[in-house]
């Protein structure tokens, strides 16, 4: 909702703030005052194209701002903030301030939650929360789309259900033919990426390869290549722990068994010695084992010969052939090889998949046939009511001959929404062709054909601002007063702000706001070299009173003239409760 407007320096309005509220809020005034400066204001926060002729004469900028009151879950809040904008959280939701600064030398600059903007996230945010309907404005059913929504909210929840379903099932349809055009259109490739797998399937489980086995070849690879050295280390090892001839000092094993004995002779005397006696014969017993298993390794070493070496080289050639083509490891390459079979399977299975797609198709494409056909139906009964509620409300509002026409074509093809074409037209009188909304029609009997849709769509199909322009051009009278009165139907569901000149429609009003232009002589006494300019003010019971009296008799302080306007007012409080 729009909570406050602050214009500056637009047009003849140098400085005003409209407090605005829930319900319907008018605008009167004047003619020349500055009344449809309010509605430009309110375009250039939603996106408008910027005019520097609209900046007032002499200063520098314009500046439009608004201040809108969102839910905390509105699609418009996330958006801003997605944008970078602050918003001032309260109970329930968060205050929301859009700014548009209009420079005199045509330059425009956008503000969203005090950071600068594109202008055009103002107009994505301004089009779910404000629709604005003038006589150069764009139309909100102008689009197909648009107008289907509308038709398809006003069925309401039967189509819904309908309708939700079909696109579940069309989602389906449009995945089943996309993967089925993929596995016809890709035969060839898919036979070839198919015998390339199994190619490669076939000289991997040839060569057989085992987890790990790359590096335990190449560990066994070195050990062999310098296997002469090893078994001189291994040999000479084994001989200085044990051996028959050591020289004079003997060997590592009879050295330390010397060394127990004589500390074993003394042991009686000092525990310690003891205790180092039994660990000398720990080691005695650990050098027996280490020579004995260096014996083993040197045997080991004699039966591997030049043609173990051999054999294990060719091995590692065949392993390295399949790392080159198909991962840095053999671990890798079983790995690839996994999932490479999986793939050749899902490949093989080609022709019993595109049976199986085939019928699912066939059987969606039927199922998506008749729910369209149901679709249509219920389309058609909503569109009959629409289109007669809406003449109905065409009549009270002075074009007693109009038609709204809603067609729907079939398509001829089956679609996200269903297999019709949906168009809003207007018959201005019988016998006259239907032309497309924004067409044939003025701009005041645009905006009275746009307030009678709006109306019939409030409970179903809520944009939560309306702003109206010239909605009451051309006429008076009861005319009027219907139209004042079904803009007060339309404020019950959401907040309505009309630019108005006729008092029978200002006398609905909830809040009700006045423009009065001031002009200022020169120092010539003259206009030329003078200024114009606007107050904005909100008026409370007697002041409306003086205005709608101003309205009806430019005589505000006539007591006839204030009496009727009393009159005026008293119905208006009764009128919508007659609706």
């Amino acid at each position: 909702m729009l909570e406050e407007l602050r214009i500056r320096d637009l047009g003849v309005i140098t400085d005003a703030t409209l407090p605005l509220g829930p319900g319907l809020s008018v605008v009167t005034g004047e003619t020349g005052a500055g009344k449809t400066m309010v509605v430009t204001a309110v375009g250039l926060l939603l996106g408008a194209r910027s005019d520097a002729g609209a900046v007032r004469s002499g200063a520098k900028s314009a500046t439009a701002e608004a201040v809108l009151k969102l839910d905390a879950g509105h699609p418009a809040l996330a958006r801003a903030v997605e944008a970078g904008a602050e918003a001032e959280e309260f109970d329930g939701g968060a205050e929301l301030i859009l700014a548009r600064r209009l420079g005199a030398d045509g330059r425009s600059r956008a503000f969203l939650g005090g950071r600068a903007a594109p202008v055009g996230v103002l107009a994505e945010i301004g089009e779910s929360l404000v629709v604005v309907h003038g006589q150069t404005d764009q139309i909100r059913l102008k689009g197909a789309t648009a107008q289907r929504g509308a038709l398809d909210k006003f069925a309401g929840e039967s189509l819904a259900k309908t309708l939700a379903a079909y696109q579940d099932l069309y989602n389906h349809w449009k995945a089943s033919q996309t993967e089925l055009n993929t596995l016809r259109n890709d035969a060839r490739d898919r036979l070839r990426e198919a015998e390339s797998l199994e190619a490669a399937l076939a000289e991997i489980d040839e060569a057989a390869p085992q987890p790990g086995e790359d590096e335990l070849l190449k560990a066994e690879a070195v050990k062999l290549a310098n296997v002469e050295e090893l078994r001189i280390a291994a040999s000479t090892a084994h001989q200085a722990l044990i051996a028959e001839d050591f020289g004079e000092a003997g060997d590592a094993t009879t050295l330390v068994d010397a060394a127990k004995r004589t500390l074993e002779h003394v042991a009686e005397h000092d525990a310690d010695l003891g205790a180092a006696a039994a660990r000398l014969a720990e080691v005695g017993f650990l050098l027996n084992d280490i020579a004995t298993e260096l014996a083993s390794y040197q045997a080991g070493l004699d039966s591997e010969g030049p043609e173990r070496l051999a054999e294990i080289e060719d091995r590692r050639a065949s392993l390295a052939k399949l790392v080159r083509k198909y991962a840095p490891t053999i671990d890798e390459v079983l790995e690839w090889a996994e999932r490479a079979r999986a793939r050749f399977d899902e490949l093989q299975d080609d022709s019993t998949r595109i049976e199986t797609l085939e019928a699912e198709v066939a059987r969606a494409e039927a199922d998506l046939t008749r729910q369209a056909a149901a679709i249509s139906k219920i389309r058609t009964k909503a569109a009959k009511d629409l289109s007669a509620r809406v003449s109905a409300e065409l009549k009270a509002l002075a074009m007693a001959d109009a038609t709204l026409v809603i067609n729907l074509e079939p398509t001829g093809q089956l679609g996200p929404h269903g297999a019709d074409d949906i168009s809003f037209l207007l018959q201005p009188h019988s016998g006259a062709p239907a032309r497309p909304l924004g067409k044939g029609a003025s701009g005041g009997e645009l905006s009275r054909v746009m307030l009678a849709i709006e109306v019939v769509l409030a409970a179903v199909d809520p944009v939560p601002t309306f702003v109206f322009d010239e909605v009451d051009a051309g006429v008076g009278g009861r005319a009027a007063v219907e139209i004042g009165r079904r803009l007060a139907m339309l404020a019950r569901h959401v907040q309505v702000l009309v630019v108005t000149h006729l008092p029978q429609v200002a006398a609905f009003a909830d809040q009700h706001i006045t423009v009065t232009k001031t002009s200022v002589r020169g120092a010539d006494g003259g206009t030329a070299t003078g200024f114009t300019s606007s107050d904005v003010r909100l008026l409370d019971g007697a002041e409306r009173v003086r205005e709608l009296a101003r309205m009806l008799a430019g005589q505000e302080d006539s007591e006839s003239a204030q009496a009727h306007a009393q009159e005026l007012l008293d119905d208006a409080k009764l009128l919508p409760q007659r609706a």
